[in-house]
């Protein structure tokens, strides 16, 4: 059976650093899986040759049996991969519904005179493209406050959004990078809820970054801990929290 992931000795270095080194995992189709590990452990950077922000200096990595490798983040965007960033990066100015609409453009067409000249297409893609994005909303509880600016969404719901607009690029894999970065207990278990619910809901394959060890050891089956740009531990979430490496490294015991 052909893994959602594969990396293979995936890595980059900047000048003699090696932020990344040597990242072999494998996640299977519909499994919530972590990366975790200290500040600076490379996560994000990992994340970043995931969706071509930077090109890899070793290393391959395959989404669903295709090599990505070397491909740039809108051609990545398209093959299935999208992300959510610890710095939520929504359209501020836009409306929710907006926002969404954006993240639709892989999925619906017209043509630039169409859009210019208002002809018949352009009046039914947008149509079809309201249609979709209040659907997502929907699912979010977000439809109420489909005409707010994004800016004006309270912190958890603005992460609700984000989640939805990477959603509506339809994407075969979702990367959430820190999702529960500055939320309360409360959110944070809404939040947990959230990502089961579009994991089970959307036949999605989510690979996250989190620091909240409740939240990584309430949702996902395995985990990879990077420490210095290598892979310290691997497997099941229980068995590696109580490894007494990834303890002393990440814990801090």
């Amino acid at each position: 059976m052909t893994a959602m992931l594969e990396t293979k000795n995936l890595g980059i270095s900047f000048g003699g650093l090696k932020a990344v080194d040597g990242l072999s995992l494998k996640i299977e189709k519909g499994q919530l899986y972590g990366l975790i590990g200290p500040n600076g452990a490379g996560k994000t950077t990992a994340f970043n040759l995931l969706t071509g922000v930077y090109k890899p200096t070793m290393g391959n990595f395959f989404l669903d049996g295709e090599k990505l490798t070397g491909h740039n983040t809108i051609e990545i965007n398209k093959k299935g991969i999208a992300r959510t960033f610890q710095n939520i990066r929504l359209f501020k100015q836009l409306s929710v519904l907006d926002n969404v609409k954006v993240g639709l453009h892989n999925n619906f067409k017209y043509s630039t005179a169409e859009g210019i000249l208002r002809m018949p297409a352009f009046f039914r893609t947008e149509k079809e493209m309201d249609k979709k994005a209040i659907e997502l909303l929907e699912v979010f509880d977000l439809a109420e406050e489909k005409d707010y600016m994004a800016s004006n969404l309270p912190y958890g719901k603005q992460r609700k959004l984000e989640i939805a607009r990477a959603l509506a690029t339809s994407p075969k894999l979702l990367l959430l990078d820190e999702p529960a970065a500055g939320m309360n207990p409360n959110e944070t278990q809404e939040l947990m809820d959230t990502i089961r619910f579009v994991r089970d809901n959307f036949d999605m394959t989510i690979l996250l970054i989190e620091h909240d060890m409740r939240l990584v050891s309430g949702i996902c089956e395995e985990i990879t801990v990077l420490n210095f740009g290598t892979v310290l531990a691997q497997g099941e979430t229980s068995k590696v929290l109580k490894d007494p490496e990834v303890v002393k490294a990440y814990l801090g015991d």
